[in-house]
């Protein structure tokens, strides 16, 4: 239960709800007890008006005590009806009061796992799965929700039930009781573990049902390949035994399922066989009435189902506790990427990046070793190296996605870290190399950065990205739906709107992580010559394996296996004839090859 405590800060805000479904299930039960106790005065006097009746025989006098009689039946009738009418009103605010409550905690808590996720570092996102994150903020919160909703107002009915009617069973006849309730720990025994018998297939059809979905997906995500390489009939053999494992774990689970209701059904017929049994030899003996054996059996149904769920509940409880414990597990993950001063305020883009040194902590690979270079405002660099080589690392310490283990980055005079990390990412327009756009119109995907919407810098935007006209030709022009990443555009397409959304921030730093390799020649000058404009005046960083890519920078970098070989301007390392002279002669080469 201790990973329970963290839902307590919840419980205490939604104490209202919690405390009048407490209160309604008080009264709830109140309305239980009365109708059994009518039950009994009413068979009671049944039972002795029917020795009186016979007394009269025919006549006169006899109609006059039947319709006494009737009377009097049909007020404990109509008594019965509004007692269950008025539990049916209280069940439902228990159900408009805990239920609520529970639902208003899992909105709440979805709501605080979702903002700590946004808050974590890139790390934490590169060493768990996209599956499993998903999974604690749905499956793993939904458990949690059964334990404050169902568990909650059941257990609180069990509490509150059990005192009053075994109390009130007691004082009524103490050896019924006993003899009445002997059935019902077995029961609860029982239900528990049937019920974990039943969680535990259920985990493993669950399971199965994943691996059964993740196949499909997986199938019809690659179909054009299974098709190319005829693969279907092999697609089709795996599914069959795919789906022949969810066939008899769901078959073992109904078995289970089926001795659920009649180990209900038979205790609870042992235990009225037991109430008859013991209630006629006192009835004989003349120690109670008749209608006593009627208000047992009443309160041993009563009792039935708030002992059954004492097992289910039980387990709720304990499903809900692995589902907290697993939540807690990454509510408790810090973050390290903390800003010193918090500090806000427009920049005006000077870099200065110093002896830096990186390691990503996941995978312990050395990205980067003692790399420094400086770019002054409106100044812009180009990082040229082959794949592996650090150069989108470079754009994620300037992001402030992670920290250098050693060395300094430092932004108009500040060091990096004294921004608030928000702030200073709203000033930078980044093009990642891996483009990423949402299941949202063209219009929506490129103002992203922005709070609103202006249409003119979106159409600005697009046009100075080179994808305006591809865009107009759509149907429905910006208003076009994007599919799933973006599916609905080509490679080129979807780089040149990634470009348009950096761009339409309006950043005073622009960032371009290798965001033309999709593109062909003729397009990425026209994208190039576009960027002319837009790169005034604007610190503006071209990360890219291509020379090409470097020709609009002042100044370039040359990375290989972390280390900056060279930089200069292009006519200087040309000069130089070295790695950046080769790669720009061989790269040359490759064009006028194949434009011939």
């Amino acid at each position: 239960m201790k990973h329970l405590l963290r839902l307590n800060k919840y419980l205490y805000k939604y104490k209202g709800y919690l405390l009048l479904g407490t209160l309604f299930t008080i009264i709830s039960n109140i309305f239980v007890i009365i109708p059994a106790q009518l039950v009994r005065i009413s068979i009671d006097f049944v039972v002795e008006s029917f020795k009186y009746y016979q007394v009269f025989g025919e006549g006169h006098l006899a109609e006059i005590a039947r319709s006494q009689f009737l009377k009097f039946v049909l007020v404990f009738g109509v008594l019965i009806l509004v007692m269950a009418l008025l539990r049916g009103f209280f069940l439902f605010l228990i159900r408009q009061t805990v239920i609520i409550m529970s639902r208003l905690i899992e909105y709440d808590l979805k709501n605080d796992i979702f903002d700590h996720y946004q808050k974590l570092p890139l790390s934490f996102f590169r060493q768990n799965s996209t599956g499993d994150l998903m999974a604690r903020i749905t499956e793993d919160v939904s458990r949690v929700r059964m334990y404050l909703g169902p568990a909650l107002m059941y257990g609180i009915n069990l509490l509150v039930l059990f005192p009053l009617v075994i109390g009130y069973m007691l004082t009524v006849n103490v050896e019924l009781t006993i003899y009445s309730l002997l059935p019902l720990p077995i029961l609860s025994i029982s239900i528990y573990f049937v019920n974990n018998m039943i969680n535990e297939r259920s985990e493993k059809i669950q399971r199965s049902l994943s691996g059964l979905s993740t196949f499909v997906q997986e199938a019809f995500s690659g179909i054009r390949v299974l098709k190319a390489f005829v693969r279907e009939e092999d697609s089709s053999n795996e599914f069959t035994k795919a789906s022949e494992d969810y066939k008899d774990k769901s078959i073992r689970l109904t078995l289970v399922q089926s001795l659920f209701f009649p180990l209900i059904m038979g205790l609870i017929g042992v235990s009225t066989i037991l109430t008859v049994y013991v209630g006629g030899i006192q009835v004989m003996d003349g120690q109670i009435g008749y209608g006593v054996i009627a208000e047992f059996i009443l309160y041993v149904n009563m009792l039935t189902w708030p002992v059954t769920s004492l097992g289910w509940v039980t387990s709720i409880i304990q499903r809900a506790a692995a589902s907290q414990a697993r939540i807690n597990e990454f509510l408790d993950v810090e973050n390290p990427m903390i800003s010193t001063e918090s500090y806000v305020g427009p920049i005006s883009g000077d870099i200065s990046v110093k002896n830096v040194s990186f390691v990503y902590p996941d995978s312990g690979i050395k990205a980067l070793q003692n790399v420094s270079f400086t770019i002054k405002s409106g100044e812009s660099l180009a990082i040229i190296g082959t794949t592996g080589s650090g150069k989108s690392t470079i754009a994620n310490l300037l992001l402030r996605m992670y920290d250098p283990q050693e060395g300094e980055i430092w932004i108009d005079d500040k060091n990096i870290q004294e921004y608030d990390i928000s702030d200073l990412r709203k000033q930078i327009g980044y093009v990642p190399q891996d483009v990423f756009l949402f299941s949202d119109t063209i219009a929506s995907n490129i103002a992203f950065g922005r709070d609103q919407t202006d249409m003119d810098i979106v159409e600005k935007a697009a046009k100075d990205a080179d994808v305006y006209e591809n865009i107009v030709k759509f149907p429905n022009g910006f208003n076009t739906k994007l599919g799933e990443r973006g599916v609905t555009l080509s490679g080129g397409q979807k780089q040149r709107v990634s470009i348009a959304r950096a761009v339409a921030k309006e950043p005073r730093i622009l960032l371009l992580d290798d965001c033309l390799s999709a593109v062909d020649t003729k397009t990425e000058n026209a994208i190039l010559n576009a960027l002319k404009d837009i790169m005034v005046n604007r610190t503006s960083i071209i990360i890219s394996h291509r020379v090409s890519s470097a020709k609009l920078a002042d100044k370039i970098i040359v990375l290989d296996d972390g280390r900056v070989i060279e930089q200069g301007s292009h006519d200087i390392l040309m000069a130089k004839k070295g790695v950046y002279a080769e790669l720009y002669e061989k790269q040359t080469q490759v064009n006028e090859v194949v434009g011939e």
